[in-house]
């Protein structure tokens, strides 16, 4: 298996190389030279799989020429004994047409933990195996710092850096980050939005001879392992609901900022999982929605809800769909994001828009609408929704009536976000690793939202 640029301009490389490079050195994002096809026999046989057996199937058919099966395996082990459930990704029936897939057993409670804990050892592996230096480069929207710096925290031969919005995200997210004491970890709270640190992260790893002279490598989703191991727990929901004698397809519904959750599934789909409707949740930062809507993908006006990790504007993992959706057109797809970067904005014609439609349902949930469903669904079923999971609850919500069976994607634990719980009147108890960061120091660096303020902080961090 190789790796090639949505962009064209990067010769194929191994997936070693392609973790190591993160984002294409073509300013493009890396993808598979190809999808592997899985068979029916090939999902009966995996149906009974636990989630780690399952987890190395899938991984192999993308990464065993470069890893041996082996130490996959070892890997995928080592990463998935760190969460709290034995399904690790367990299956929860709300009502007949309706589960929740809960992706917040991991450590930080946040669906981020099942790709970066494994992604934490995979690079520890290719540092020992290699000699390669890691030093990881990343911005967070509240959960994905959290667990990237959680994967790789006191590991040898490792160093992280992760930008955050200053006093854009929740407490607890800010906490579980800022109170790390490790020499290997480095919190800047960058004054801005998310959408600030992401350009800023994007920009840094553009410029090739900075991204080689400090070996920055890539923890957000624009790294394709991350991506690659987000595909597991699709077919692993799915086998649930074949247990339970469901048969046919399955809908999926994602709440989403970024676009990588649910490409994961998209993909998924693409390999021969058959997965209905993907319905796309957004909340009021709502540029997915919109472009499933018209076809047009620009950006809006910035604005800061109840689910803070799902706030923002520009979609990095964007540009791998839209490769797919010109069917594997490099030069499509450069042209396309030259074009957004020059005038903010792209637009489809009809007929691509009809495709798109085919896989995804798109849906904005107000900041109303998320609050309300997690009351709703708090006082029908005793079950407490995250805000974020409660917008993709509310969009499955909004397709009902098509009397199909979907599954929602549970993306973190209620405590992270009890600001918003606590509007609805709902009292929780914070899980006792949670509620122990409150009485912990921080250590945090507050900086302008400039490029240069965070290379000077990068500068004296991985020299």
């Amino acid at each position: 298996m190789k790796y090639i640029s949505t962009r064209g301009g990067v010769a194929p490389i191994g997936f070693t190389d392609a973790i190591l490079m993160g984002l294409a050195d073509d300013g493009g994002l890396l993808v598979p030279e190809r999808l592997p096809r899985i068979s029916a026999d090939a999902l009966e046989a995996w149906k009974k799989l636990a989630y780690p057996e399952l987890a190395l199937e899938l991984l192999a058919l993308y990464m065993e020429e470069d890893i041996p099966r082996d130490e996959l395996k070892r890997l995928v082990d080592l990463s998935y004994a760190t969460f709290r459930d034995p399904h690790v990704t367990p299956v929860v029936k709300l009502r007949d047409n309706l589960h929740v897939l809960e992706l917040f057993h991991g450590p930080t409670f946040a669906f981020k933990d099942v790709a970066l804990q494994f992604l934490g050892n995979l690079y520890e592996y290719v540092s020992l195996r290699t000699g390669s230096v890691i030093h990881i480069l990343g911005a967070t929207s509240g959960d994905t710092g959290a667990s990237a710096i959680e994967g790789v925290r006191g590991k040898k031969g490792i160093k992280i850096c992760i930008l955050h919005p200053h006093n854009k995200v929740s407490r607890v997210q800010e906490l579980q980050m800022t109170t790390v004491q490790d020499d290997n970890v480095l919190n800047l709270a960058v004054e801005g939005t998310f959408d600030d640190c992401q350009r800023i992260i994007k920009e840094l790893f553009a410029d090739v001879p900075f991204k080689r002279q400090y070996h920055l490598r890539a923890i957000n989703s624009i790294n394709i392992a991350r991506i690659l191991a987000q595909t597991v727990y699709y077919f692993y929901a799915y086998f649930r609901l074949a247990e339970q004698g469901h048969v046919g397809p399955v809908n999926f519904s994602v709440p989403t900022g970024n676009f990588g959750d649910i490409f994961a599934g998209y993909l998924a789909k693409r390999m021969g999982l058959p997965v209905g409707k993907l319905i796309l949740a957004t909340n009021e930062n709502d540029i997915l929605a919109r472009f499933f809507e018209s076809g047009v993908y620009q950006p809006g006006e910035f604005r800061g809800t109840y689910s803070p990790s799902m706030d923002i504007q520009v979609a990095s993992n964007f540009e791998r769909y839209l490769y797919y959706l010109y069917d594997g057109d490099a030069g499509t797809t450069a042209s396309l994001m030259e074009r957004f970067r020059a005038e903010g904005r792209i637009e489809v014609p009809a007929d691509v828009l009809r495709r798109a439609r085919e896989d995804f349902a798109a849906y904005s949930v107000s900041n109303d609408e998320c609050l309300d469903t997690i009351a709703r669904y708090y006082e029908a079923y005793g079950y407490l929704l995250d805000p974020h999971t409660a917008c993709g609850v509310a969009a499955a919500d909004r397709r009902a009536d098509e009397g199909e069976v979907t599954v929602a994607l549970s993306t973190a634990h209620p405590a992270k976000f009890d600001e918003a719980i606590r509007l609805r009147n709902i009292t929780q108890v914070y899980p006792e690793p949670i509620r122990e960061l409150f009485g912990k120091p921080r250590r945090v660096t507050v900086v302008a939202n400039s490029n240069e303020r965070v290379k000077e902080q990068l500068e004296a961090f991985f020299a």
